[in-house]
């Protein structure tokens, strides 16, 4: 069984053909085969192809996929190679939905020869939210493993010059992305969270010092010196650090060189914003940069929501600036009258949640104190208490019998042991016992924590309730850290590396959008995106590339974001192109 093709000329002269479904049946008397016409689907250029298509569909399954693959492909078309094409297409989708590509290519306009940086940075950023990696190994990926419309290919040499150019145009594309973000995501920046991490790098030693400003940045030709934050508030204007050197870590690796990290979020979890200062710098004055930086973007009225490392004097005084107030956590075992005033006034509780009840306390005209209280908490410290008692009653147990000395080595044993230590009290003779006071006043700390507020309007729950979003923050460092892999950072030029930070905030700002419209994570939004291909056939005739068939899932995502599934031809290349 046969397609044929007849041919035939009419009197005008005009040349017409038909197609007929055939078949050559053997005549045993003639002894040859006669050839019987099963259908015929009438003049060439008038065949119903959309016919067809279904007929052979319906042939198609009675075969398995590889055999109809063969059969409607014909041997002359071979198979190239398959790239996961979903995660990138939904990531393209969102970033020319926010209006990134356009920001880029419009602050690309005003620089003479630049290459397509935009692409480039494109598909860096996916790099970061699909496979991270070094940007040799993006380079090799992009060109290799997966297909990004408009960059076929690149090099580690466009991806490094195209960080530098991002680099140099960062603070025009923070400010442009959010007024894009914000305004098409009708985004409610009344309440602004911020927090600092730190990132280390594995080095023998740190950068050299440098001179800065009181932002960290380099100032070249000026002499530096060693300023320290004054508990005044006060900052000298100039100080000499290298990027890459010790401070505190967050990471528990203070033995490594580091650089520290601030980011700003709103209540929805977007991140408006990143910085980067030496590793040295402390936290207590990075809050008053960031709100300096944030000055100028015309945002309306903000509540900053900050956590304990930035409830200095200064700071408060700083962020009261203007109409903005703020939500700030306080130490609860301070030496300060005023929290110690707050935690001894009598008041009831409100329940305001399943595990939370808050008390408000008014200390003086400007500030207000909240009080929360978790009961499971509560159980929670109690218990290990306890066990620190009892742990510490062990140790001590017929400790009066011991000579002096052997006793001091005992003290000074647990004097290594915070925990411990807390409720050991020495004796005027010299005697180790239990802290029953000590024991006392911190069973009254049990499950609390203490909010310090400067807005009169707010409601104490809503003071809670704000405060405890910012877990939002340290979640956006737990995805830059665990699945945008911000570290470890291969990179050693300051320029570099605060790029580098910025292709990780554009990825979290990305993904956090698809989670927060989808209702899912992006580990399982990554997963079902992936299984969405770019296969690519090549012929006598050309090259071409198509999708394969979406499933229920990648269809659902794309509905939810509201973004057009990729077309089933994505690209033709004729021959000898």
């Amino acid at each position: 069984m046969f397609l044929r093709e007849v041919k035939r000329q009419n009197r005008n002269g005009t040349r017409v053909s038909y197609l007929q479904l055939v078949h050559n049946d053997w005549d045993p008397a003639a002894r040859a085969a006669r050839t019987k016409i099963l259908y015929s689907f009438g003049r060439t250029d008038q065949v119903d192809t959309a016919a067809i298509e279904r007929l052979i569909v319906s042939l198609s399954r009675l075969l398995d996929p590889a055999a109809a693959l063969k059969a409607t492909a014909g041997s002359d078309l071979s198979l190239l190679g398959s790239r996961p094409l979903g995660g990138t297409d939904v990531l393209d989708g969102l970033w020319r939905r926010l209006g990134i590509d356009t920001v880029l290519n419009r602050l690309l306009a005003k620089r003479r020869g630049s290459a397509p940086f935009e692409r480039v940075l494109f598909g860096l950023v996916a790099n970061r939210a699909l496979a991270p990696s070094s940007k040799l190994a993006a380079a090799d990926w992009i060109s290799n493993d997966v297909h990004i419309d408009g960059l076929p290919e690149t090099s580690d040499d466009v991806c490094y010059r195209a960080m530098d150019w991002l680099h140099d145009v960062r603070e025009h594309l923070e400010r442009e992305v959010f007024a894009q973000v914000a305004n098409l995501l009708n985004l409610e920046v009344d309440l602004l969270f911020f927090d600092t991490t730190s990132t280390y790098f594995e080095l023998e030693d740190p950068d050299t010092p440098v001179d800065r400003d009181e932002h960290g940045q380099v100032v070249a030709g000026r002499d530096g010196k060693d300023g320290q934050d004054g508990q005044d508030g006060t900052d000298d204007e100039q100080s000499a650090a290298g990027f890459r050197t010790y401070g505190k870590s967050k990471d528990s690796r203070d033995d490594l060189p580091q650089i520290v990290i601030g980011m700003a979020v709103t209540r929805e979890g977007i991140p408006v914003r990143v910085w980067c200062w030496p590793g040295n710098t402390a936290d207590s004055k990075l809050i008053r940069q960031v709100r300096d930086d944030m000055r100028d973007w015309t945002l309306s009225k903000i509540v900053w929501v900050a956590d304990r490392g930035f409830s200095s004097q200064a700071n408060r005084r700083y962020l009261r600036r203007g109409e903005h107030t703020y939500i700030i956590g306080e130490k609860l075992r301070s030496d300060s009258p005023e929290i110690k005033t707050a935690l001894s006034r009598q008041g009831r509780y409100t329940t305001i949640g399943e595990n939370m009840r808050v008390k408000e306390v008014k200390v003086s005209d400007s500030e207000r104190f909240v009080i929360c209280h978790n009961p499971e908490a509560a159980e929670r410290d109690a218990h290990i208490r306890d066990q620190l008692v009892a742990q510490l009653d062990e140790l001590i147990a017929g400790s009066d019998k011991l000579p002096t000395m052997k006793r001091g080595e005992l003290r000074g044993k647990i004097s290594t042991k915070p925990g411990l230590n807390r409720y050991l009290r020495l004796t005027p003779g010299g005697l180790l016992r239990i802290d029953k006071a000590k024991i006392k006043t911190e069973a009254n700390l049990d499950g609390k924590y203490l909010l310090r507020c400067s807005d009169p309007h707010l409601s104490a729950t809503d003071i809670a309730l704000g405060y405890k979003q910012l877990l939002e923050v340290e979640r956006g460092w737990r995805d830059m850290k665990q699945i945008l892999d911000l570290r470890p950072v291969y990179h050693r030029l300051e320029e570099r590396i605060r790029a580098h930070v910025m292709l990780c905030w554009l990825a979290l700002l990305l993904i956090r959008i698809a989670e927060t419209t989808t209702g899912q994570t992006w580990h399982h939004i990554r997963r079902d995106l992936d299984r969405l291909h770019a296969v690519t056939f090549t012929g006598p005739t050309g090259t071409f590339r198509q999708r394969t068939d979406p499933t229920k899932p990648q269809t659902d995502l794309y509905a939810r974001l509201d973004l057009s599934l990729p077309k089933k031809i994505i690209e033709i290349t004729p021959a000898g192109r």
